[in-house]
């Protein structure tokens, strides 16, 4: 009987083996869980290939697109319909929590898998041999391990260069939600843990001497101030203080967690985290020093000009080894202005990477348009920024930014360093109609867009037929930030390309009049009709416009109104209007985001809309909240 009973397992090798195994367990699931995200990830990427190149064959007279009409119920658009209805569920359905947070469906079922998925496997299988349940002994430790199994994943995910962007295709900024969602979850757990450490080694004080134990208490008490400070509410008011505390609350949190898993020897969970962010360290440097070192001295100095109290443009000119897609974004480092001499700020570039600003020297005029577009070289200069540099709009606020703007002031160069470009770039080339949304900065993301549909057009590699560009703004001086970019990109657009421009003005001077006055136009504008939309207004006086504002506000195509849009009534009126695929892409403040989602929400893009031939809406958002 002795013998038998030492044979079998004991408590202590059940809860060993368990506390080893299941982390190994829970990191197969995950791993198979990314196994198939890339799988379908790059099956829709290889079919939206196929199928835009056919689409593009089919439709490659332009000028037939315009004969697209809706043909009633249609079976065959059945699966189509179900798509959007998943689209609207998933991703524009929303949880708000207060003011601050908003979650999409998708977002609150990863969040809620993922906890029930690691507390289950905390909790799974804790009754001890003499039938006790929820034995303490057993998922104590076994909580600990699971969150430290966890620190890899969370590292990469939080890194600029990680594999699982690589695998799945989805950018870092995409799965910075779930490596901030997987912080606060393994940060429950991990108390969990401390909590059990409390009860089964009550009193206490004999403890506190352990290395150890003194470890341990370091990183989770790092770990909370982290978590603390990443709140949106303060990440948002302080960003420098967010980002100065990450690097020294991690690298606490990592180290000290280091020495605490020695005592059961879990290190293995830890030491990969240097090793992760060693290696995406390791890529921006190389990418710094290939891309800003080793050229011809000036070649990265910026141009930094306040075009208002709250905004500032920074300009350098494109080196031909940096390339870039429309909406994407690059890490600037100004040693001059940041406080630490590699502290990266991201900023979305503003411009588009094309020599298409050399089109307008090319064409020659003809017939009675001669003056009027010599007016418009003029007027428009021997070239833009947006064309021909890299360019940022960057919102003065505090810290760097306010520092950045004092160096405008001056009007001094600074030297820029830039790490990028990063992030996914939305491609348009197969939507019939775009829909592009920006509210103050953001139009760093919707402008080159815009140039990017109208180049693409140009070149027979979109089907686009219709653009509609809406940008929401406090103070009307901001107009001056792209008026000339409009402009031109007016100009270059073909004919078969027709595009809206609707400025909203929220703040003073809220009237066309008062914004005409104050550059001393008071004067009866005539605008031009839709057919010679693109070319400049000439005045009544027979002058052209002295600024290239007031030429923009002149063109049929641009309206400006005072007040918010009503983003609801301007997508339901472009959903009723299009047909085939419409794309919405909107960066701005969670309000505006909020906005557009409610109303690309059922009945606009219902099932049913879809399948009586009406336009299959893709959302895309480039939001400038932090969760």
């Amino acid at each position: 009987m002795d013998g038998a009973s030492t044979d079998g397992p004991t408590d202590e090798s059940l809860r060993e083996t368990r506390t080893t195994l299941y982390p190994m367990q829970a990191w197969y699931c995950i791993g198979l869980l990314i196994f198939i995200i890339a799988v379908f990830q790059w099956i829709s990427f290889f079919h939206s290939k196929f199928t835009r190149g056919r689409q593009m064959s089919q439709n490659s007279d332009p000028e037939q697109a315009y004969l697209h009409h809706r043909h009633g119920f249609s079976w065959r658009r059945i699966p189509l319909a179900l798509v959007n209805a998943y689209r609207v569920i998933t991703f524009r359905w929303t949880l708000e929590i207060g003011n601050s947070y908003s979650l999409t469906m998708a977002e609150v079922l990863v969040t809620i898998t993922y906890m029930a998925f690691l507390f289950g496997w905390a909790f799974v299988n804790t009754t001890d041999l003499e039938g006790r349940t929820l034995d303490l002994t057993y998922w104590g430790n076994r909580a600990g391990a699971l969150a430290a199994s966890q620190f890899p994943l969370i590292t990469a995910l939080g890194t600029k260069n990680n594999a699982v962007s690589f695998i799945t295709g989805i950018s870092y900024d995409k799965l910075n939600y779930v490596h901030r969602m997987m912080s606060r979850v393994v940060f429950i757990l991990l108390w969990v843990h401390a909590g059990s450490e409390v009860v089964l080694n009550a009193p206490f004080q004999p403890f506190l001497e352990e290395p150890w134990l003194r470890c341990g208490m370091t990183a989770i008490g790092a770990l909370t101030i982290l978590i603390v400070v990443s709140l949106r509410p303060i990440r948002a008011q302080a960003y420098e203080l967010f980002f100065y505390v990450h690097f020294v609350m991690v690298l606490t949190f990592l180290v000290c967690a280091y020495f605490h898993a020695q005592y059961d020897a879990l290190t293995y969970w830890i030491y990969p985290c240097f090793i992760i962010w060693g290696l995406d360290r390791l890529i921006r440097v190389l990418r710094l020093v290939l891309f800003n070192f080793g050229f011809k001295s000036g070649s990265m100095d910026a141009t930094v000009e306040l075009l208002s109290d709250d905004c500032v443009r920074l300009r350098l000119r494109r080196p031909f080894y940096f390339h870039w897609a429309a909406g994407q974004t690059a890490y600037l480092i100004i040693p001059s202005v940041s406080r630490l001499p590699f502290e990266a700020h991201p900023f979305t570039i503003a411009s588009i990477d094309s020599n298409l600003s050399g089109v307008l020297q090319e064409q020659k005029p003809q017939g009675q348009k001669t003056t009027q577009i010599s007016i418009a070289k003029h007027a428009l200069g021997p070239s833009t920024p947006f064309w021909k540099e890299v360019a940022f709009f960057i919102d003065v606020r505090k810290g760097f930014t306010a520092r950045l703007k004092e160096a405008a002031l001056k009007g001094n160069t600074v030297k820029v360093f830039i790490d990028g470009p990063y992030g996914p770039s939305p491609n348009l080339e197969s939507y019939d109609t775009s829909v592009l949304i920006a509210g103050g900065s953001g139009v760093s993301y919707t402008l080159p867009i815009l140039l990017d549909i109208i180049e693409r057009v140009r070149n027979g590699k979109s089907r686009c037929r219709r653009v509609v560009f809406v940008w929401s703004i406090r103070n009307a001086d901001h107009i001056h930030c792209i008026d000339e970019t409009l402009i031109r990109a007016l100009q270059l657009a073909p004919p078969s390309l027709s595009i809206s421009i609707r400025i909203h003005v929220t703040g003073a001077p809220t009237t066309i009049e008062a914004l005409l006055h104050s550059y001393g136009l008071d004067g009866d504008i005539t605008p031009l009709d839709d057919h010679h939309r693109s070319e400049i207004v000439v005045f009544p006086k027979g002058k052209a416009a002295e600024r290239s504002q007031d030429s923009l506000l002149a063109l049929e195509s641009v309206k400006l109104q005072k007040g918010r849009p009503d983003l609801p009534a301007i997508l339901r009126d472009e959903v009723e209007m299009a047909t085939g695929r419409m794309s919405v892409s909107v960066c701005g403040s969670q309000m505006i985001v909020r906005s557009v989602r409610g109303a690309l929400r059922f009945p606009v893009c219902s099932p049913l809309s879809v399948a009586g031939g009406g336009p299959s809406v893709t959302l895309h958002i480039e939001s400038f909240a932090y969760a």
